[in-house]
């Protein structure tokens, strides 16, 4: 019985020593500076205390021992009562930019009327789509040359960010008629 109490005794010791001397995770190893005691507020507020010599006035290093008569617990040691470096401060990401919708003028062209939409993060343009294409006949064939080069995630007005685009294919006045909205809806965007 005795071995057992002196067992878990020592062992609560030593895990309570491991936790002290190694702090919290992350705080990495501290070095111990010795702290001068510090006196209890007198109970009349009329009394001064007696001025003490600091460690650095005096020249010699400051005692171990309370000066003023008051007990210390038995575990309490000077060299330990160093102070622990602040924990770095959390780190916040960046506002992320939120979306907004820019539409170009409707441009009236020879197969008909079409603007340029543009959806922008921030300055950069993630997206363009045209509005009111033809969507039957030639016309239409035209029309989708042009939103699927020009239009989506990934189309060339992504890609180059501006309204200086290659001209599609057999799609000249369709194109050109883009162009003119998405330039247009750039410029409103700024």
């Amino acid at each position: 019985m005795r071995r057992a109490l002196l067992a878990i005794t020592g062992l609560a010791a030593g895990t309570t020593a491991l936790v002290v001397l190694k702090g919290p995770p992350g705080a990495g190893q501290v070095a111990a500076v010795a702290q001068p005691p510090v006196a209890p507020a007198p109970a009349d507020p009329s009394a001064r205390p007696e001025a003490t010599p600091t460690p650095a006035a005096s020249g010699r290093a400051p005692s171990a021992r309370p000066t003023d008569g008051a007990k210390r617990s038995p575990t309490a040691r000077a060299d330990t009562a160093a102070p622990r470096p602040a924990a770095p401060a959390p780190t916040t990401s960046a506002p992320r930019p939120t979306l907004r919708t820019v539409s170009g003028p409707q441009v009236s062209y020879e197969y008909g009327t079409l603007s340029v939409q543009i959806t922008l993060s921030g300055t950069r343009i993630v997206n363009a789509t045209g509005i009111g294409l033809p969507q039957s006949g030639q016309s239409g064939q035209r029309s989708d040359n042009v939103q699927a080069t020009y239009s989506g995630t990934s189309g060339e007005v992504v890609r180059r960010q501006s309204a200086d685009l290659d001209t599609v294919s057999d799609a000249t006045a369709t194109s050109e008629a883009y162009q003119r909205s998405l330039q247009a809806a750039i410029d409103r965007a700024r």
